[in-house]
């Protein structure tokens, strides 16, 4: 019997890595001569890198950075045969700061430059970046900041990246960037198709999750739109997904050449998930919580969606699973289940078993399914 294991991370619990394997044991437990590959997934946000790196069996690697605020911190790029992979969640990602520091007016994207140039360096001439969980309003100032562009302002003195100071720029000298740029092929996992400005863009959409006020979004969406004019693409900034991590999208779009695709598309592409599913029994997925909202691009439906196509039934463990999840059985999974204990366990108590839940539910859901199914177990 072969299975396929294909798992987001478990936020704050497992990682994609950790949550195979877990499921993986939990399979072995019911069936233990079953041929189980893991796959571990993403859709673009944390856990981005290491789950591709594990599938493409890439050498990760420290990279110096800093975060949002501009202080130092330890993020991660993955390499193998030309290709690097690294994720916006490990540089300036807001769940690297927290949440009394948050302070959008003054963040910026130049950790990501950090692990842009830092896959440079290694000789990469394609990255695959994951742009999800961002701490960032800036449009990717930082980004271009740290690949040698100048920002300046109407004097034509340099000013700095974050919205607080790119409310004077005027223009933009990009003599300086880097020109390894014009060979790198850029991938990027982004799962939202808003525009860079108005009711639908960054600042309005995305800004109140980083701390914005109503104030604050007027002032971010103002200073974008400056941005946008100074920096000579004004025209990229309606396309689908400039808006995308604070703007992110539109320099990535704009003067990295970049092809946005929702996360588990490219995440799928990247570890020949469609190729893995052929031929397989079943499939098993999960993330720490499943619900309606999940068939927008969330990892288990992107999964299901891709064996659905093969014929392949999938089941999906989650650690939370909402009433509403229900519609993801119209979606070729066949079960939804949660690994939860209930009221018996506390959220930490949670949190800390979820490896060993996991396994006990995941082995539960595959002896109920082998039943009803005549399989053998």
């Amino acid at each position: 019997m072969r299975i396929i294991i294909a798992p987001d991370s478990f936020k704050e619990a497992m990682t994609a890595a950790e949550a195979a394997a877990a499921m993986a044991r939990g399979v072995r437990a019911v069936v233990p001569s079953a041929d189980v590959v893991e796959l571990p997934m993403s859709d673009g946000g944390e856990g981005f890198t290491e789950a591709v790196a594990a599938s493409l069996g890439a050498e990760v690697r420290d990279v110096d950075a800093v975060d949002a605020l501009g202080r130092p911190v330890t993020a991660r790029i993955a390499l193998a045969d030309g290709t690097a992979v690294a994720e916006m969640a490990s540089a300036s990602g807001l769940e690297i700061i927290a949440s009394e520091d948050r302070d959008v007016r003054v963040s910026d994207t130049r950790g990501v430059g950090r692990l842009v140039k830092a896959a440079l360096d290694a000789g990469a001439t394609r990255l695959l970046l994951g742009i999800g969980g961002s701490a960032t309003n800036d449009g990717g100032a930082g980004m271009l900041v740290e690949l040698g562009a100048r920002i300046l302002d109407a004097d034509g003195s340099e000013i700095g990246s974050t919205p607080a100071e790119l409310e004077r720029v005027a223009s933009v000298d990009l003599s300086g960037l880097d020109d390894r740029l014009d060979d790198l092929e850029v991938d990027v996992a982004c799962d939202v198709d808003n525009p860079l400005l108005g009711e639908r863009g960054a600042s309005a959409v995305f800004g109140p999750q980083k701390g914005a006020s109503e104030e604050d979004v007027a002032f971010l969406d103002e200073v974008l739109g400056r941005w946008a004019a100074a920096s000579g693409h004004e025209d990229e900034a309606d396309r689908p997904g400039a808006g995308a991590a604070g703007g992110l999208g539109f320099a990535l779009l704009a003067f990295l050449g970049a092809e946005l695709q929702p996360g588990i598309e490219l995440v799928s592409g990247a570890v020949g998930l469609a190729d893995a599913v052929e031929g397989a029994e079943l499939v098993i997925t999960g993330e720490g919580s499943v619900d309606a909202q999940t068939l927008g691009g969330k990892t288990p439906a992107g999964v299901a969606a891709v064996a659905k196509e093969a014929g392949v039934p999938t089941l999906i463990v989650a650690g939370r699973v909402k009433v509403d999840a229900d519609v993801l059985l119209d979606a070729g999974v066949v079960a939804v289940i949660s690994n939860s204990q209930g009221e018996s366990q506390d959220l930490a108590t949670e949190l800390a078993n979820a490896a060993s839940n996991t396994e006990r539910s995941t082995a539960t859901a595959l002896r109920l399914w082998t039943h009803s199914t005549g399989r053998e177990a």
